[in-house]
């Protein structure tokens, strides 16, 4: 079993930038694929960038070069960070934890409660 709790989340201006964390419980946190996806009102849940075990990182095609996904498995900790924010990046960010990996929320078994993350002027 796997719990998840994200923070970091806020209000932010378009073109800033906000470090999301998700810290995780139990001690096999470094076996797992962690991952981040978003949701905003009225939409799907949308794939954002996951890490393998390694330092292996993978990005939607949405984020890439603006936000870097990281960890620190002696923390048991995964990381967002998020640059270069738009408007179109507000959503509820969630952290997500599974054996599998990949862009589909279907490969994750865990997930926290969500961050809110809101670019505006």
């Amino acid at each position: 079993q796997v719990q998840l709790v994200e923070s970091g989340g806020g209000l932010v201006q378009p073109g800033g930038s906000l470090r999301l964390s998700c810290a995780a419980s139990g001690r096999t946190f470094s076996t797992y694929y962690m991952a981040w996806f978003r949701q905003a009102p009225g939409k799907e849940r949308e794939y954002v960038a996951h890490i393998r075990w390694t330092t292996t990182t993978y990005y939607a095609d949405s984020v890439k070069g603006r936000f870097t996904i990281s960890r620190d498995n002696a923390k048991n900790t995964v990381y967002l960070q998020m640059n270069s924010l738009k408007p179109e990046d507000t959503a509820v960010y969630f952290c997500a934890a599974g054996r599998s990996g990949g862009s589909s929320a279907l490969s994750y078994d865990y997930w926290g409660q969500g961050t809110q993350v809101t670019v505006s002027s």
